[in-house]
């Protein structure tokens, strides 16, 4: 490994690619410490979790790379860029315009990246708007002033003035629109998906974070300390043990493919005979990715936050139902969560999977897939085949989801360390992370050089 990763280095072009991504992540991960002029930072304490929009903070700083609780000049991070993506990805599916734009190659999707553009800045406003009124100039009730805001920045009122907010606003949004200019730079002059490294950068750097606050919870010694909640060397090997297995599961789902054999009509052209050859139609049993538990953890963010105001205004019934709606250990919690990402894998599985569309470009192609008439009959087997490989992605999907939630409530570790195990971060990391070995691949096999996979 090490002389693979030395020849990387010496072949000039993939050196500057690889240099030249590390320093805009590296660009990346300064302009996340930057906070807002106006936010006093060391009123700012860190999100634990609780209570809808701290659940809310805490969930779209992993699949985002933004970190709200902070304030920063970053601290939308992609997420209104990713927001804009989804919502053209789904047009194009249900609008025709759109539909036939996706369906003009090159041109077509430089035009929707556009588009994607426009909707992005106005994603930015708004959130960013919404973000400074409800966090930033949130009202103490205690002591009836916004403690985040510096003084020096307060009005006569003691109000942040309209010119400041909209100062905010603005430096929030050009952060956002920086971080997209950073992505594509990255997909032009780097190496990698732009947008999924600088995902992967926040993701990867809670790791230290987080074994720093595995370490201080240990006590070192075999039963630890159960009166102070520290946990016992016995359970970090545990831990230790399920982040490799869960790691190699991922992996293996991750690359997991339904092959299904096809072969190519044959075709007489003067004395020489073509095609004739057996293939295969790889489907992913995956297909979906990640977006079911980015839309099922998001949808459930709205009732938990909704009986949680209830609550607190009425009690009763209502703090019933936010307990049960509380994550956490809740059974109805995660019933819904698991209930949700079937669903969002079988719709998004509709989406971007066309049965039809495929039989009639293998038919157009002149390949089929034997024993299956070209047409209905084929689109009839890929779309049986698609709905059992769905059904068990799903299935994979909800247990990565869940896995993080089961280790924090048996273990008695913080959920920051139990994120790791799973959810929507370890997908993310794993996927970027064989995207980019990849990337690195094309250009060493390129060279008649081993890729960073193979065996010499």
């Amino acid at each position: 490994m090490l002389e693979k990763l030395r020849i990387i280095f010496t072949i000039p072009e993939l050196r500057q690619k690889i240099l030249l991504t590390l320093f805009l992540l590296g660009i990346y991960r300064i302009g996340w410490f930057i906070p807002l002029p106006m936010v006093d930072q060391s009123q700012i304490a860190p999100t634990d979790g609780g209570g809808g929009f701290g659940k809310m903070i805490e969930y779209a700083a992993v699949f985002s790379a933004s970190d709200l609780s902070k304030a920063t000049i970053f601290g939308l991070g992609i997420m209104p860029y990713i927001s804009a993506s989804i919502i053209f990805q789904l047009l194009g599916s249900v609008w025709k315009p759109i539909e036939e734009l996706q369906k003009e190659g090159e041109s077509g999707r430089k035009k929707i990246n556009e588009y994607t553009r426009y909707v992005t800045v106005a994603l930015c406003f708004l959130q960013s708007w919404a973000y400074v009124k409800w966090y930033v100039m949130a009202i103490d009730p205690t002591t009836s002033t916004a403690p985040l805001v510096s003084p020096e920045f307060l009005g006569a009122n003691g109000n942040l003035s309209f010119g400041w907010q909209f100062c905010a606003v603005l430096t929030m949004t050009c952060g956002t629109i920086f971080l997209m200019w950073l992505g594509e730079q990255i997909d032009e002059f780097g190496i990698g998906n732009g947008i999924s490294l600088l995902i992967m950068a926040g993701i990867v750097a809670q790791m230290p974070n987080a074994g720093l606050q595995l370490w201080n919870n240990s006590s070192r010694s075999l039963s630890g300390d159960l009166g102070s909640g520290q946990i016992g060397i016995e359970t970090i090997l545990v831990l230790a043990c399920l982040f490799v297995a869960v790691i190699v599961g991922v992996v293996f789902i991750t690359l997991g493919q339904r092959r299904i054999p096809t072969q190519s009509a044959k075709h007489v052209r003067g004395r020489k005979v073509y095609g004739g050859t057996k293939q295969y139609l790889p489907l992913k049993i995956n297909q979906s990715g990640v977006m079911p538990i980015i839309f099922a953890s998001s949808l459930l963010m709205f009732p938990t936050m909704f009986f949680n105001f209830l609550a607190g205004k009425f009690g009763g019934i209502w703090s019933n139902l936010a307990n049960m709606f509380g994550g956490g250990t809740s059974f109805v919690y995660s019933m819904c969560y698991v209930a949700l990402i079937y669903f969002f894998c079988f719709f998004w599985t509709a989406i971007t999977f066309n049965p039809k569309d495929m039989s009639e470009n293998l038919k157009n192609f002149g390949t089929f897939i034997p024993g299956y008439r070209p047409g209905k009959r084929t689109a009839d087997y890929l779309e049986k085949v698609m709905v059992r490989i769905t059904y068990v992605g799903a299935g994979f999907l909800a247990l990565v989801a869940i896995i993080p939630t089961v280790i924090s409530s048996s273990l008695g570790v913080s959920f920051q360390v139990a994120s790791f195990y799973g959810g929507t971060g370890l997908l993310i990391a794993v996927s970027v992370a064989f995207d980019l070995v990849q990337k690195i691949d094309s250009h060493l096999v390129m060279r008649n050089y081993p890729g960073l996979l193979e065996a010499k």
